[in-house]
């Protein structure tokens, strides 16, 4: 599979992912609407981020996961933290 199909293929399932977890909020009625929640498996979240949830998805060092939900959108993010520790611990 050629480099560029597989970008297509990876932007049309994001693209379907934010489509579903949006079309899964709008469907219920407007004052259960919490816009955060699960879809495909995958963690969403299109609450108004804060600086504070944008650092602790990047940067969570009480955290021992790998992988963060991401502050805005669908999927996850990557906890620096953990990596610098994992590095650390290595050498």
């Amino acid at each position: 599979m050629n480099r560029q199909l597989q970008r297509n293929l990876v932007l049309v399932a994001a693209g379907a992912a934010v489509t579903a977890a949006l079309a899964k909020e709008l469907h219920k009625p407007s004052k259960a609407r919490t816009w955060t929640g699960r879809i495909f498996g995958l963690p969403y979240d299109f609450r108004r981020p804060t600086p504070e949830k944008i650092a602790r998805e990047f940067w969570d060092p009480d955290s021992d996961a790998f992988f963060t939900p991401h502050t805005f959108g669908v999927g996850y993010g990557v906890n620096l933290a953990r990596v610098t520790r994992e590095l650390r611990r290595s050498r």
